[in-house]
């Protein structure tokens, strides 16, 4: 299994490093949310977050850009460090600069309702960088071409569609001129026909050289951009490598696990290259994690039992509780 801060992946090259984060833990209250996450990400890296709901996905991307306040760690990006839990001047600077070099895009689009599309790409730019209109409009409409909204930079979020807003959203963030994309389930609140335009921005962004973080559980993407990706659970790097070794060769049993549940739904194709043609929807005992006696051909109502072939990925028991979670639905993360 890979560590987690990433030396044993396959970046290795000489490459500026854009973020390093050591033993970085979140508390809320008593419930420690991130327990000791670290990570090296190199300019142009796309890495990529995978897990179930709650595992503190979100949590870790609004903790590098501060939106989020760590508890303890240590945070450098783009050559900015903050040790986290500090106060005072230098610290409440340090983060300043932290997020200025930081495009972050929600789940949810997070749009002024009342500015149009080049009003809302503008606004970072001309009131916290202190660009001049004009120039800060050019650059708007450049922008806005570049994500497909050429002929939509006078139109207002409510004269558009979900996946036009999250690319203004995406366009507003690179006004900025970040050196760190961060990409927060960009695509959960979509209708699936809207999914693809969005990505497509983002994998031009990658082509461009972007470094980002992305937050996804769209498999597809997953496997043909990222450079790294890292599965999450339970407030832990569990496992991480290139998409080739940890979507069809993972290590871990909570890795193999996940891939169980999510990829019949979200990647049936790739689903069916690893031999998983269902997953098997049996009960687990919740206190003792095993199932329960029954016809192991039929079902209660004497039909079929779904279950998967014999595969690489060995038979996950699936269920409620610490033996076999199934995770929440895209979007309804939590921490």
């Amino acid at each position: 299994m890979a560590t987690n801060d990433g030396s044993s992946v396959s970046v290795t090259d000489e490459r500026e490093i854009i973020v390093e984060v050591k033993d970085l833990h979140k508390y809320f209250g008593r419930n420690e949310v991130l327990k000791g996450i670290d990570l090296v990400v190199r300019r142009g890296e796309v890495v990529v977050l995978i897990g179930p709901s709650g595992s503190g996905k979100s949590t870790f991307l609004r903790c590098l850009n501060f939106l989020e306040d760590p508890t303890t760690g240590e945070i450098t990006v783009g050559g900015v460090h903050v040790v986290c839990g500090s106060h005072g001047s230098t610290f409440k600077k340090a983060v300043h600069q932290i997020r200025m070099k930081c495009g972050m895009v929600f789940q949810d689009f997070n749009l002024f309702p009342h500015k149009d599309a080049t009003e809302n790409v503008t606004e970072g730019p001309i009131l916290v960088r202190g660009e001049k209109k004009a120039d800060a409009v050019a650059k708007a409409h450049d922008l806005l071409a570049k994500v497909g909204l050429a002929e939509r930079i006078d139109y207002f979020p409510s004269q558009l569609s979900g996946g036009q807003k999250q690319r203004v959203a995406i366009a507003r963030a690179m006004a900025m001129e970040p050196v760190l994309m961060l990409f927060d389930e960009p695509t959960s609140a979509l209708d699936p026909e809207l999914i693809g335009e969005v990505l497509k921005v983002m994998k031009d962004l990658a082509k461009q050289g972007m470094t980002m973080i992305v937050v996804s559980h769209e498999m597809g993407f997953s496997r043909d951009v990222a450079d790294r990706v890292v599965y999450m659970d339970a407030g832990l790097f569990v496992e991480q490598g290139p998409p080739s070794e940890v979507f069809y060769h993972p290590k871990d049993e909570r890795t193999k696990r996940f891939l169980r549940h999510i990829l019949p739904e979200k990647e049936p194709q790739h689903a069916a290259e690893l031999g998983i043609t269902a997953v098997d929807t049996e009960p687990v005992d919740i206190e003792t994690g095993e199932r329960p006696e029954a016809d192991l051909s039929t079902g209660s109502e004497g039909t079929p039992v779904t279950s998967a072939v014999d595969t690489g990925i060995p038979e996950i028991p699936t269920g409620q509780g610490a033996a076999g979670e199934l995770p929440l639905p895209p979007g309804d993360e939590k921490l």
